[in-house]
């Protein structure tokens, strides 16, 4: 059973500038997220934040945080995109 993954207003935002390489790498996340759900040990710099939080690099100066919504009904939301200076972590 696959993961619904919603994206922040915040993050949708934010993601509308990045690069476009960038961009395509948080759209394999994405599809990974829906597939696989939150843990994603493969990407770079995968880690566990809290007990449902969780981040990985897209690339060296880019991050993704999202989290776990519901684990019942399996939702996730990606709650950033962006700059890893600016990641709230």
């Amino acid at each position: 059973m696959s993961w619904k993954v919603n994206v922040s207003k915040k993050a949708a935002k934010r993601a509308k500038k990045l690069p476009k390489k960038v961009m395509d790498l948080f759209e394999v996340l994405l599809l990974d997220l829906a597939k696989i759900g939150p843990a994603q040990p493969e990407w770079g710099n995968y880690s566990k934040l809290t007990h449902d939080r969780y981040h990985c690099h897209l690339n060296y100066s880019f991050v993704a945080v999202w989290e776990v919504i519901d684990k019942e009904i399996r939702i996730l939301e990606v709650t950033y995109v962006g700059s890893r200076e600016d990641a709230p972590y």
